[in-house]
């Protein structure tokens, strides 16, 4: 299959030494909705993403830095995340998404990393 690399340059944020990566302003939740951080995002590659038909499920400022945008999908609209963001649940739910969550205070918080951090490579049948 023809695959396209679409180089997007990440935001300063927090500085070079910050644990940042794309995961910390997208993730995917089905092949056409994203949950995103809009104010990180660069210009250019949220129109793109606008552009290619995608939804776009906002977390909200106050939710950010608990890792709100960082969920696992497992399954077309199926989302694992950490507990502690009820607006950003509420959105993807309004979306049609069916989250599941756990507290991660201990494993996702003090290691900086939410539940994408968390897997490893899954192969499935089919």
């Amino acid at each position: 299959p023809d695959v396209e690399v679409v180089e997007v340059p990440l935001p300063h944020h927090r500085g070079p030494a910050d644990v940042f990566h794309l995961m910390s302003m997208l993730s995917p939740l089905a092949d056409d909705l994203l949950l995103v951080y809009s104010p990180l995002l660069p210009v250019p590659f949220r129109e793109l993403l606008l552009d290619r038909g995608n939804r776009l499920v906002e977390v909200p400022d106050e939710e950010f830095d608990s890792m709100g945008c960082n969920v696992l999908a497992v399954a077309p609209r199926v989302a694992v995340a950490t507990e502690g963001n009820p607006e950003t649940r509420r959105r993807m739910e309004a979306a049609g998404v069916e989250v599941h969550t756990y507290g991660g205070r201990e494993i996702s918080a003090k290691g900086c990393g939410g539940p994408t951090c968390l897997t490893r490579t899954l192969e499935r049948d089919g």
